[in-house]
């Protein structure tokens, strides 16, 4: 791997952006060199020149996707309205982490996608490390809504509920609901704890 120079730095950024729109809109699969580098609008031999193996790449855009979904949790934690805690905007908030911002028309999609690339990353081991670290963030944020919320759970409850939307959401695409959030929304909604 190779970007010590900010023209270098730049193009690698551009890079690992790409391959994050990539893997978003069609998972793994759709993570190749010449993709990335296409939609990058940089030379096929960029992405070679700037990462040591295409998991490389995979790994610096999961992050870069991961960290950037944190960064938007947090930033909505802040505008948080505790006196709309436990209402729909609260809700919205937890699904918005757990299944991603709605994407409109697309949103049935956009939720299946994630889904398949979230069980995707079970066949790629030198995820790992990444996928706990993030998920460990995921899960010490929720903790954090729920508790400025006026709603205090352990992480053991937080699992609890993630399964429960995990679920809504897996069984909601199963029966190929045009809106497997709803789905969710319905059954966080009947789950969560008294204030």
């Amino acid at each position: 791997m190779t970007a010590a120079t900010p023209k270098g730095e730049r193009r690698r950024q551009a890079l690992v952006e790409a391959a994050a729109g990539l893997l978003v809109d069609g998972g793994f699969d759709a993570v190749r060199h010449r993709a990335v580098a296409e939609r990058a609008g940089l030379p096929l031999a960029s992405t070679t020149y700037y990462f040591d193996s295409l998991d490389d790449l995979v790994t610096a855009a999961l992050e870069l996707h991961g960290e950037g979904e944190l960064a938007y949790g947090k930033a909505r934690l802040t505008e948080l309205d505790v006196e709309a805690c436990g209402g729909d905007a609260f809700i919205d908030l937890v699904l918005d982490l757990l299944l991603g911002p709605p994407a409109g028309d697309r949103d049935a999609e956009a939720v299946l996608l994630r889904y398949e690339r979230l069980v995707a990353t079970g066949r790629r081991p030198y995820l790992r490390p990444l996928m706990r670290r993030l998920s460990g963030e995921l899960h010490g944020l929720l903790i954090e809504i729920f508790a400025r919320a006026g709603l205090p759970v352990g992480r053991e409850r937080v699992e609890e509920l993630i399964a429960l939307v995990d679920g809504a959401v897996v069984n909601a695409l199963i029966e190929i609901s045009p809106d497997p959030r709803a789905s969710a929304r319905r059954m966080l909604a009947k789950a969560m704890p008294p204030r």
